[in-house]
């Protein structure tokens, strides 16, 4: 039987994620943005919680463990890197490791640059993966910690998974990425297509998460180093593709 996901908006932008196996009873939160619209969405559909997966420390991403911990008794699963900055972390996890929740495996990826210690759950019978700031629908996370090189390292990861793979990531950011994205390659036809149908989704009020490695692959110009019209637009044509990526991010830091 499939998990369960439920997509939680909440704060600004932030989107919290419940993952619910059905055959157990098991109920994750994808990090804790709103103790209280989690514990809402909890309520109205009769589940316990019973673990928090966090991708990394920033508030709005571990902010409510101790509160939804104190509530619930769920466990908190997160980086061992970062076990000093993940506030109640009971199980510490490192690259590669395969945890199982009920019926249902994943796989842990290590994946700095946005943070140090920043991980992504990759639940690979099941194609999909919550993969907090470091990849964006059309985006990356910004590099507040870590390294041009190590965020490429990171992304490059991420690019190896099956096409089918969906990327839950933690923010409404496609919009305001769409429009970056067309400044460094706007005669990418995939794009252009997608910039189109993001505006709709946008103005209906509905999410453009979760996306598709496929999909990303196609218009993510943060995935997209490799592209002979983005290296020329760039005046980078043949660099190394972890300098070309650089420089796009340097682009959206400024943009």
């Amino acid at each position: 039987m499939s998990l369960e996901v439920i997509q939680i908006p909440c704060l600004k932008d932030n989107y919290g994620y419940l993952i619910h196996d059905a055959v157990t009873g098991l109920t994750a939160s994808v990090d804790t943005p709103d103790p209280d619209a989690i514990l809402d969405q909890l309520k109205n559909r009769g589940w316990r919680l019973t673990h928090i997966f966090n991708t990394h420390h920033h508030w709005d991403h571990a902010g409510g463990n101790l509160d939804l911990k104190a509530k619930t008794g769920c466990r908190v699963v997160g980086a061992e890197i970062d076990q000093q900055r993940i506030p109640g972390i009971d199980h510490c996890v490192r690259e590669g490791e395969q945890v199982l929740f009920g019926d249902h495996r994943f796989i842990v990826h290590e994946t700095p640059g946005h943070t140090l210690g920043h991980i992504a759950y990759h639940f690979i019978d099941q194609h999909l993966a919550f993969v907090g700031d470091t990849l964006f629908s059309l985006g990356c996370g910004r590099l507040f910690e870590g390294s041009p090189d190590q965020m490429w390292t990171s992304l490059r990861k991420m690019m190896q998974w099956p096409d089918q793979t969906l990327i839950y990531c933690a923010h409404e950011y496609t919009e305001a990425n769409a429009r970056f994205a067309m400044t460094i390659e706007p005669d990418n036809p995939d794009l252009q297509k997608r910039y189109e149908d993001v505006k709709r989704l946008r103005e209906e009020g509905r999410a453009t998460i979760p996306t598709t490695i496929a999909l990303e692959k196609k218009t993510n110009p943060f995935l997209r180093a490799d592209s002979l019209s983005i290296q020329s637009r760039l005046n980078m044509k043949g660099a190394p593709l972890k300098e070309v990526f650089a420089r796009i991010r340097q682009l959206k830091d400024d943009f």
